[in-house]
C-alpha cells in the first residue's frame, strides 16, 4: 500500500511563489513580470524583496511576453506570471514568435490551470495548454503535483537554459513529496512498483492515482504508479520499463485527452512498444463552474474514475 497520509494541504501556486522568492535571494539574474495578478500568483514577497527586479505589466499579457523575451538578451532570467489561460491561449503568437522560435530563456509560469480553477468557469479553465506548449519546438513543459514539487521545479528551471512552461494550480491539495527533493527535469518518479497495470499521472492527478492504487490493491490488482512531472521531454525509459512488465497503462491528467500527457504516452507506445491504454482526462470538452471536487468527479478525473479505467483495461 502507498502511504497516503499527509500533514497539510497547500496550493501549488504557493510553491511557485516561495520558489521564486528563494530565487530572488540567490540568483541576481532572476526577474519577475506579472500581468496584474500578483496576489493570485503569490509573487508578493518577491516584489517586496526585489522591487528593482519586478515589473507590473498590467493587463497586457502579450506585452509581458515581449518584454520577457527582450530581457533575456541582457542575460536576465525572466519569470512571467498570470493565469494559465492568459499565459498560453491569449499570447500564443508572442510565445511562438518571440520566445520559442529564437529559443529565448523565458520561464512562462501559469497558475489556475485545469478544472480545479473551479467557480470561475470554462472561460478560465484552460484544458488545452499542455498541448499548445508541448508542440512548440524547444519548449520544456512541467506540471508538478504538490507544493513541495512546484517549489523545487521553480528553482530548478532557473538553471535550465531555454524556454519553459511551468503549470500549477489554485486549490489546496495534499503535500506528500519531500521538501528537500532534487528536481530533475525530464525524469519521472516511481512511486510504487506493481505488476498488473501502470498508472502514469501528472499534476493533481498524481495524488488521485495513489489513492486509486490503494483501492485497486484491496481488489487484488497490483498497480505501478509513476509521477510524470515533466511532460516534455518525456521520460520514455521509466514508462517503457513499466509497460513492458505490466502490458497495460492508464494515463491520468487534468487536461483534454487531446494533446496532453496521454497522447504523448500513446505516441511512445505506438512507436516503441504497443500496449493497451486508457485515458483519464477530459473528453474533448470545456468545463463549467463548480467546486474543484465536484468538477473532478463530474469529468472523471478522480481516484474512482482511475479505478474504473483500470477495470476496463483489465477485462
Amino acid at each position: 500500500m502507498i502511504d497516503v497520509t499527509y500533514t497539510e494541504k497547500k496550493d501549488t501556486r504557493s510553491g511557485f511563489g516561495d520558489g521564486l522568492t528563494e530565487l530572488g535571494r540567490t540568483n541576481p539574474n532572476v526577474v519577475a513580470l506579472c500581468a496584474d495578478l500578483i496576489g493570485s500568483l503569490k509573487m508578493d514577497d518577491f516584489k517586496k524583496e526585489n522591487p528593482d527586479r519586478f515589473i507590473q505589466v498590467g493587463i497586457a499579457e502579450a506585452n509581458m511576453i515581449g518584454i520577457a523575451a527582450g530581457l533575456t538578451i541582457g542575460g536576465k532570467i525572466p519569470f512571467t506570471g498570470t493565469f494559465a489561460n492568459f499565459s498560453t491561449g491569449r499570447v500564443y503568437d508572442q510565445i511562438r514568435q518571440s520566445v520559442a522560435y529564437s529559443g529565448k530563456n523565458v520561464k512562462i509560469c501559469a497558475s489556475h490551470a485545469g478544472l480545479t480553477l473551479g467557480e470561475d468557469g470554462a472561460t478560465h479553465q484552460i484544458l488545452e495548454d499542455i498541448g499548445m506548449m508541448k508542440m512548440l519546438p524547444g519548449m520544456t513543459v512541467i506540471n508538478p503535483c504538490d507544493y513541495n514539487q512546484t517549489k523545487a521545479a521553480t528553482i530548478a528551471i532557473a538553471d535550465h537554459e531555454g524556454p519553459v512552461y511551468l503549470r500549477f494550480g489554485r486549490p489546496a491539495v495534499p503535500v506528500f513529496t519531500s521538501p528537500d527533493q532534487d528536481f530533475e527535469i525530464g525524469k519521472g518518479i516511481m512511486i510504487q512498483e506493481g505488476t498488473d497495470v501502470t498508472l502514469v499521472a501528472t499534476g493533481h492527478l498524481v495524488w488521485e492515482a495513489m489513492l486509486a492504487a490503494n483501492e485497486l490493491e484491496k481488489q487484488g490488482i497490483s498497480a505501478e504508479v509513476i509521477n510524470i512531472h515533466t511532460i516534455k521531454p518525456l521520460d520514455e525509459d521509466i514508462i517503457l520499463r513499466s509497460v513492458r512488465k505490466t502490458g497495460k497503462v492508464v494515463t491520468c491528467e487534468e487536461h483534454n485527452k487531446l494533446g496532453g500527457l496521454g497522447e504523448s504516452v500513446a505516441h511512445l507506445l505506438t512507436t516503441k512498444y504497443p500496449a493497451r491504454q486508457e485515458f483519464v482526462a477530459t473528453d474533448d470538452t470545456f468545463g463549467e463552474s463548480g467546486t474543484p471536487a465536484e468538477l473532478m468527479k463530474k469529468y472523471g478525473l478522480d481516484a474512482d474514475a482511475i479505478v474504473d479505467k483500470v477495470k476496463k483495461i483489465m477485462m
